[in-house]
C-alpha cells in the first residue's frame, strides 16, 4: 500500500471527458498526479481487463506520470435480491482485483446494495453476508474495499454505516467518506464524521446544498467541509487521498452512476466543459487546504 507523507489530491477523472488522454492532460495541468479510475472511453472499470489496461491505459498513465489511487467500481450498486447480479459482480470483483494489482493500486470502492428503506432492517443480514463475500475476495488479493455512503443503499444513513463498520471493518474493509451523499440523504455530515472517523481511509471531495440537494463547489454546501477537513487533516493528521468527485457537470456516464440523477440539478452545468467544472472543484479544495496551511500534491 502506498505510504503517503503529504496530502495527495486525486479524482474521478471521467467527469472531465470520456477520453483518457484528455482526462490526464487536465489533471496534470492542474498539478495532480493521481486519479481514481472509474471509466474511460465510455467503458466502466469493472468491464476493463488487465489486457485492455495494458494496451490503452497503462501507456498513457506512464506518459503523463499519473498513478491510480483507487478503482471507482460499481460493485455493490445492485439490488440485494438480485442473486444472479451479485454472483456476476463477484466475478467482476475478482477481475478488478487483478486490475488493481496491475495498476499498483490498493483500494477498490464498493457499495452495500440497493434496498428499500422500509425493508432495510429485514435485509440487513443479507447485506452483511454479501459484503463478507466481497471482502473475502479482496482479502485473497491483499486489497482494501472502501465502502462509500451512497444514496439509496443500505449504508446511506449514519447509523447503518456505523453498523457496517462495527461488524465488518478491518484490513480489507474501510470507509470512503462522502460529504454530499450524507447531505442528500438528510444526514448531518459532521455527526457522520464524528461517528465514523476512526473507520475512514479515503475521502471524497463532493458537496451539496442541504435544501434541494443540488451539488455545489466543495465548501459551499451543507457538507461542513472546512470544519471536517480541519479536524481530519490538522487534528487527526489524515494523510490519505482527497479524491475529487465534483458532480458539477452533466458528464456522459452520470446517468449510469446516479439512480435518480434528475433529483439534483448540477450547478456546474454553466461551466463550458467538464475540465472547467473540474478545475472549479480543485480550486475550491485547495483554497481550504491553503487556509489550513497544508501542503499537497
Amino acid at each position: 500500500m502506498e505510504e503517503l507523507k503529504t496530502l495527495t489530491i486525486s479524482g474521478f477523472a471521467d467527469e472531465i471527458d470520456d477520453d483518457l488522454e484528455t482526462q490526464l492532460k487536465t489533471l496534470t495541468d492542474l498539478g495532480m498526479h493521481h486519479l481514481s479510475f472509474r471509466s474511460a472511453y465510455g467503458k466502466n472499470v469493472a468491464d476493463c481487463s488487465v489486457e485492455e489496461a495494458e494496451a490503452r491505459i497503462v501507456p498513457l498513465l506512464d506518459r503523463y506520470q499519473v498513478k491510480v489511487s483507487s478503482l471507482g467500481s460499481p460493485i455493490g450498486k445492485i439490488d440485494i435480491r438480485d442473486e444472479a447480479g451479485i454472483a456476476k459482480q463477484k466475478e467482476q470483483l475478482k477481475g478488478l482485483c487483478r486490475l488493481a494489482k496491475r495498476l499498483d493500486c490498493s483500494y477498490i470502492r464498493v457499495f452495500s446494495f440497493f434496498v428499500e428503506e422500509a425493508e432495510a432492517s429485514e435485509m440487513r443480514d443479507r447485506v452483511l453476508q454479501g459484503l463478507k463475500e466481497f471482502i473475502a475476495i479482496a482479502e485473497a488479493h491483499d486489497l482494501v474495499l472502501m465502502h462509500e455512503n451512497e444514496k439509496g443503499i443500505y449504508g446511506d444513513t449514519i447509523d447503518r454505516n456505523v453498523d457496517l463498520m462495527e461488524n465488518l471493518y478491518g484490513d480489507h474493509f474501510k470507509m470512503a467518506f462522502d460529504f454530499a451523499n450524507f447531505v442528500q440523504c438528510g444526514q448531518d455530515s459532521y455527526e457522520a464524521w464524528s461517528k465514523l472517523k476512526n473507520y475512514v481511509a479515503y475521502i471524497h471531495i463532493k458537496d451539496a446544498l442541504a435544501k434541494g440537494g443540488d451539488n455545489v463547489p466543495f465548501g459551499t454546501g451543507g457538507g461542513q467541509a472546512e470544519k471536517i477537513l480541519k479536524e481530519a487533516l490538522v487534528d487527526r493528521s489524515y494523510r490519505g487521498f482527497l479524491t475529487l468527485e465534483p458532480h458539477l457537470h452533466n458528464f456522459s456516464t452520470l446517468q449510469s452512476l446516479e439512480k435518480n440523477v434528475e433529483d439534483h440539478s448540477y450547478v456546474g452545468n454553466k461551466a463550458a466543459s467538464g475540465a472547467q467544472a473540474y478545475a472549479i472543484q480543485y480550486r475550491a479544495l485547495t483554497r481550504i487546504l491553503d487556509d489550513l496551511d497544508l501542503s499537497y500534491v
